[in-house]
């Protein structure tokens, strides 16, 4: 099976969990990232790998012209039932590849990505495809999940991630994340991190992760909590077992030339 299938099966199967979960709806982390972005008004946006489109409807609901693309259609028709609920007629959705953006050179003002580059196998690709259908001092932004500088630990965190969701491929980190704004033509306007909690059988549940694989991402996470092996830091509260995932949000101004 392909990548992008196994793609279109995880997001199929835990669609409704993703549209659903306070980490990607959270109303004031992504007024947040729409205030970061700044966009003019009626500035025309890309959203990459849309999902249920939460990010698109804040663009939207910005006064921003936004098309949103995902390569599934379980997501998408959720997008669209929100955007009809909402009655935004600047906001469409249609299925897209991230990797092969079906636009023309430098199409949008604003070409954003949110917990999605994480997926692809290619991200210097997705990032490229993103620069090229984005205006000279256009903005390129990425908001996704990023691991350890050491790559030892970086590969630990990204082990039980795949566990979890076979669709997950790799979390950069920061450093490695700038260096690919750099290699694609973006000079580097933003860059933030935070980190949020998870609970692990609350976001174990989201991805419907087969309980065989749920004992190996326990058994890690339980191993990370004594040894300190990935820098997500376990904890435990309310006889709960947590960790912290670590996000970064980056924009990039494409240069001119």
């Amino acid at each position: 099976m392909s990548h992008k299938e196994t793609i279109r099966q995880a997001f199929t199967r835990q669609a409704n969990a993703y549209a659903a979960n306070p980490f990607i709806t959270n109303e004031e982390s992504l007024r947040r990232l729409v205030e970061t972005v700044h966009p003019a008004p009626q500035a025309h946006v890309l959203d990459v790998a849309t999902g249920p489109g939460s990010i698109a409807m804040a663009f939207a609901e910005a006064g921003c012209d936004v098309i949103g693309i995902d390569l599934t259609d379980a997501p998408l028709a959720i997008a669209e039932q929100k955007r009809k609920e909402r009655g935004r007629e600047r906001l469409r959705f249609q299925v897209g590849d991230a990797e092969q953006l079906p636009f023309e050179d430098q199409r949008f003002d604003i070409v954003v990505s949110r917990f999605a580059l994480h997926h692809v196998e290619t991200p210097r690709r997705m990032l490229a495809e993103m620069t090229r259908v984005c205006r000279p001092n256009g903005s390129v932004v990425i908001n996704d999940l990023i691991t350890s500088e050491h790559p030892a630990r970086a590969e630990y965190q990204n082990r039980f991630e795949r566990f979890r969701d076979p669709s997950h491929t790799q979390a950069l980190s920061i450093s490695a994340l700038l260096a690919l704004f750099t290699a694609c033509g973006l000079e580097i306007e933003h860059i933030s991190t935070e980190t949020r909690p998870q609970q692990l059988e609350s976001w174990l549940r989201n991805a419907h992760t087969p309980e065989q694989q749920a004992v190996e991402v326990r058994e890690m996470l339980q191993r990370d909590s004594e040894q300190d092996l990935s820098g997500t830091r376990p904890y435990v509260q309310d006889g709960q077992l947590y960790f912290s995932h670590r996000i970064a949000l980056c924009i990039g101004r494409k240069l001119a030339h």
